[in-house]
């Protein structure tokens, strides 16, 4: 028997200490103090970053990248003007800086009087063997040009940006759709096995930019619920207990190797994992995209879980994916690199979550129209309360004034009351989304 992941289990509570002790000792040490922030900032303890963020910057006023990550905890945070005071002082100590230019461009809208062009295209045409530069100045450059109302000229910059990466990332249709078969398949020659019997979790999951951050804060704001974030223990520890050895955390052979696992113990363990985060709060919600692969094996843990699919329309998903920078060098987003891969997998992640809305129990896997939560919010906040068996708490409709740090994309759009602007946003785009149409088109979408 594989014995417990202890190393997993408690790496949060580890973490933390660590961070504390290394500043304790070492309190006018700026490696520490900026150690301690990255510590913070990833186990989802915003204030403390960015108190130590602060402190280090105040230590080392002119470090670009001490201020570059004090200004996205700001962001995080809810605070976009402290933030863009800190791209700009990173940006006054380097210029070349790009992910700080690109993440000032983000937050302030770019006019014709006052935008970052010239420099965006002096970096675009610099050196660049890994594509991040060209990506970041790419996307700066598509998002200042949707400001200025030119939506061709914004797509062109987008597709230039995205180039480099492509070719270092080839997105494989064929590698992606085994990797769903393989979901799908998880749960077969499993047998009974009782899993752990906590109710606390709540999977909130979807492919990125459909709603999942927005359902997460709705039900956050209730009294009886925390948010643990995007944690990916659930992964890491299916990942550990099968005992492969392969590099990716979620391939074909690890999906496939659930008959080695006692689900009970995956169950226990992944509960004990998130304790730091979600301390005795009585539910809390889990928001890893990738959890999407493993509802089947999440309900074989734990059964008494709750998993909320998000789905939003075709083409907006596939626009709002492929107009994304996702920061983690990861596999799994090879597809934003690519018009029409996005629409392959939204293919795919539709074929699996079909699968799991026919196979799970109604009571534990719930299918939520983005489209239908933005039109109708009372109604589907109260569906997605009693899905979860949460009382009536009038702080779901408020979720906006929920104070709680937010590290995904839409950290800005989720402070604002809900509004339904974001639907059908496709429609503007024209022919400009055809490749992906041909794609979703040949699917019968």
């Amino acid at each position: 028997m594989i014995p417990a992941p202890t190393d997993l289990i408690q790496r949060l509570a580890a973490t933390r200490a660590l961070a504390a002790r290394a500043v304790a000792e070492n309190p006018g040490d700026v490696r520490a103090l900026f150690g301690a922030g990255v510590a913070y900032r990833l186990t989802g303890d915003y204030p403390s970053a960015l108190a130590h963020f602060q402190r280090a910057s105040t230590l080392q006023p002119n470090n670009q990248l001490f201020l570059f990550e004090l200004g996205n905890v700001h962001e995080y945070l809810g605070q976009p003007d402290n933030a863009a005071e800190a791209y700009r002082s990173a940006l006054k100590s380097d210029p070349a800086y790009f992910k700080a230019r690109h993440a000032l461009v983000q937050i302030e809208k770019q006019t014709e009087a006052s935008n970052h062009i010239p420099q965006l295209r002096a970096l675009f045409n610099g050196a660049d063997a890994d594509g991040w530069r060209t990506l970041h100045a790419g996307h700066a450059l598509a998002k200042t040009y949707e400001d200025l109302g030119d939506l061709k000229k914004s797509f062109e910059w987008l597709t230039r940006g995205k180039v480099r990466r492509r070719q270092l990332c080839p997105y494989s249709p064929e590698t992606r759709e085994q990797l769903l078969s393989a979901a799908k398949n998880s749960l077969s020659n499993l047998g009974a096995q009782a899993g752990h019997p906590s109710h606390e979790a709540i999977f909130v999951t979807g492919m990125p930019r459909t709603g999942t951050t927005l359902v997460d804060r709705i039900l956050s704001s209730h009294a009886q619920v925390t948010s643990a974030g995007e944690i990916g223990n659930f992964a890491q520890l299916f990942k550990r207990l099968s005992g492969t050895t392969s590099k990716a955390t979620l391939d074909v052979e690890t999906l496939s190797s659930g008959a080695k696992i006692d689900f009970a113990n995956l169950g226990k363990y992944y509960i004990d994992s998130t304790r730091p985060l979600t301390g005795a709060a009585p539910r809390f919600i889990d928001k890893a995209p990738s959890n999407y692969l493993l509802a089947g094996l999440i309900l074989k843990a734990l059964p008494r879980a709750r998993i909320i699919c998000l789905q939003r329309n075709a083409l907006d998903t596939c626009l709002s994916n492929y107009k994304q920078i996702f920061p983690i060098d990861d596999r799994y987003y090879d597809y934003v690199y690519d018009l029409a891969a996005t629409a392959h997998q939204f293919i795919h992640f539709k074929a699996v979550t079909d699968h799991w809305q026919s196979t799970l129990p109604k009571d534990r896997f719930l299918h939520l129209s983005y489209e239908d939560l933005v039109a109708n919010q009372e109604p589907q906040t109260r569906r997605l309360l009693e899905f979860c068996e949460l009382p009536w708490d009038v702080n779901c409709l408020e979720f906006h004034r929920n104070t709680a740090g937010v590290a995904t994309p839409s950290a800005a759009q989720v402070r604002q009351a809900m509004y339904t602007t974001s639907s059908g946003r496709w429609l503007k785009y024209g022919a400009l989304l055809d490749p992906a149409r041909e794609v979703l088109e040949k699917a019968g979408f």
